[in-house]
């Protein structure tokens, strides 16, 4: 055989294929959600996926009032934080945060399983989460997850 024919290829801007996608979050568990989102996010279920480059899909979560957490994590977990100044530690339950805002419970989750450089903060960008059943993205054609 020739050896040679047997070339590993190297995705780049121009020849990376993006899709949309929908993913329903109604009654899904927060983590599992979280992993499978950031996976289709960097493009880790593409035959074409390089670590270096933007591969993944546009993910739109919708229905993230909906998702759950497993024993008493909604009340008990504890997400620290600091301010900066002395004194200036705060926590907040998930409980809380769903309460203000439950898209960024998903947001956070999807965050901390992403690389922590310019490609994790470029990627993600493609993340669009909404709290209800409808959002703005029909024109796109997103395929249901």
């Amino acid at each position: 055989m020739n050896t040679i024919s047997y070339k590993t290829v190297s995705a780049n801007k121009a020849t990376v294929k993006k899709e949309w996608l929908v993913v329903d979050a109604d009654g899904q568990i927060l983590g599992r959600l979280a992993t499978r989102v950031a996976t289709l996010i960097r493009g880790k279920h593409k035959p074409s996926f390089t670590p270096h480059v933007d591969c993944g899909d546009n993910v739109v979560v919708i229905n993230s009032d909906k998702v759950r957490l497993t024993g008493k994590k909604m009340t008990e977990k504890v997400y620290i934080r600091h301010t900066g100044y002395p004194g200036g530690q705060r926590t907040t339950t998930p409980k809380e945060v769903m309460r203000r805002s439950s898209t960024r419970l998903i947001e956070g989750a999807v965050r901390g399983m992403l690389p922590k450089s310019r490609l994790g903060k470029s990627i993600f960008k493609n993340l669009f989460v909404y709290e209800g059943a409808e959002h703005p993205h029909e024109g796109q054609q997103p395929k249901e997850i």
